[in-house]
């Protein structure tokens, strides 16, 4: 029988999610249990007019839901997908973040600050909680699911950059062949029948929709690389005509209501964050204007919604005129040009602050795809048209492209990423984009493909874009 080593594979794999929730519950229960320890130990007895049992309960409760909160933001949970130095890293953020707010909660019950060294404490020990369950889950996780062993059928020599990516997780996925789609069709299925998994690479559409179907006949798993078209169809919305079910491609980007709601949510997150950044955006202005005397803000003409173009304005990082000579070109993590302020902004996204007011003023939101320049949006559209679908909803300061790149995000990369970003839109989306950035500008180390872009790069899918037109 075809795949039968794959058998006991499969009788595990419906116990996966089993597995990775019930541990996740686990951690949650000792987390809320040692809050709930410190609550009672340490100020409980210290407020005026103590709460009574039920109180208590629903104090130790909106911890525990800060806790999942923050955990499911930044994939605290996510055990055997992330890395484990990953998987570390975003639970101490977590950790921070729901200890922060739950100590401002303390404080107000309270009615004055409360004491910080039990928060210290608590969190010292979350701490420890951990990094001790993260190494044994993901120890057992391993155990019970090994790397999985793929093939990876491909149609255009870009399929091996792809390959370099996933061989950065050979504890999760192991490509042990490839095969091109030019061979025999029951070859190449023969060939998928004997592995766990198959990797599609820039086929031709015919080919893949018969892969795709063999391989849901089969229950083997399918990792495919999304066309433009199947992103758009992502997000088509369900009807039926009759007995015929239909899909409806809207093709107008977010709904009225939608973009009623993003831009209240605009102005209201603008006017928060103005309180804060203020001070700071002081101190980047003085700190520019001391470096060599230039200008303090610089602007540059951009590209929104519909293809409007607009003035984006940026603390200056680099020198006056950087341009002058060579032209519209992207920075390099080494350019000659970055002043030694400017390089600091640029690692903390300090300069770009000064975007709030374009937010303000309507030219921007807070998430959305990051606004080109009008030169190298041609520059990308000689290469891949569909480069301007991005320009269906306004530019944003951050965007899901930015939080979820790796080191050699390519512009066809970023319009799939925002593609996918305005086909499944939600205001819960748009608050874990910002977590997300919160968090790269706090640890500007866990750098995105947008900063390590290679320029020489930028249109290396000019073959995929051939292949989706046939």
């Amino acid at each position: 029988m075809q795949n039968e080593p794959n058998r006991p594979r499969r009788r595990r794999e419906q116990y996966k999610h089993i597995v990775s929730s019930g541990s996740a519950l686990v951690l949650l229960c000792i987390l809320t249990l040692l809050f709930g320890s410190t609550w009672y130990v340490s100020y409980y007895p210290d407020i005026a007019l103590p709460f009574y049992r039920r109180g208590n309960w629903v104090v130790i409760a909106i911890y525990a839901a800060l806790v999942y909160l923050f955990f499911k933001v930044y994939g605290g949970f996510k055990v055997g997908y992330l890395r484990r130095t990953d998987m570390i890293f975003s639970q101490l953020m977590s950790i921070f973040g729901a200890n922060v707010l739950a100590y401002l909660q303390i404080s107000v019950i309270a009615r004055d600050f409360a004491a910080v060294k039990p928060m210290l404490l608590l969190t010292a020990a979350e701490m420890v909680v951990v990094i001790c369950w993260t190494l044994l889950s993901q120890k057992i996780y391993f155990m019970l699911y090994p790397p999985r062993r793929l093939i990876i059928v491909y149609g255009s020599p870009s399929a091996a950059a792809l390959v370099t990516k996933m061989s950065y997780r050979v504890d999760k996925y192991m490509i042990c062949e490839s095969i091109s789609a030019v061979r025999d069709f029951h070859e190449i299925c023969g060939k998928i029948a004997q592995y766990d998994g198959v990797i599609i690479h820039d086929i031709p559409t015919g080919m893949r929709n018969d892969l795709v179907k063999f391989c849901f006949e089969k229950h083997i798993r399918a990792y495919i690389v999304p066309k433009i078209s199947d992103i758009i169809l992502r997000g088509a919305e369900d009807l039926r005509l009759f007995d015929t079910p239909l899909l409806l491609c809207r093709n107008y980007g977010l709904t009225f209501e939608q973009r009623m709601v993003k831009r209240a949510f605009d102005l209201v997150f603008c006017l928060i964050a103005l309180i804060p950044a203020a001070p700071l955006m002081l101190l980047c202005a003085i700190a520019v204007k001391l470096c060599d005397g230039g200008p303090v803000l610089y602007r540059q003409k951009r590209l929104t919604e519909g293809g409007r173009e607009f003035y984006v304005y940026k603390f200056r990082s680099m020198i006056p005129d950087a341009e002058a000579q060579g032209g519209a070109q992207l920075a390099s993590d080494n350019d000659s040009r970055i002043t030694p302020v400017g390089r600091v902004l640029r690692k903390c996204r300090l300069d770009e602050l000064p975007q709030l007011f374009n937010i303000l003023r309507g030219d921007m939101s807070v998430v959305g795809p990051r606004p080109e320049r009008p030169e190298l949006c041609r520059e990308y559209e000689k290469s891949f048209p569909e480069f301007r679908f991005r320009l269906q909803i306004k530019a944003g300061l951050t965007g899901y492209a930015q939080v979820t790149g790796v080191y050699d995000t390519t512009p066809y990369d970023k319009l799939r990423m925002d593609l996918m970003y305005i086909e499944s839109y939600s205001l819960l989306r748009d608050i874990q984009i910002i977590l997300l950035t919160i968090k790269l500008v706090l640890f500007p180390w866990k750098k995105t493909n947008a900063e390590l872009m290679h320029p020489e790069g930028e249109v290396k899918h000019e073959q995929e874009n051939k292949e989706e037109k046939r």
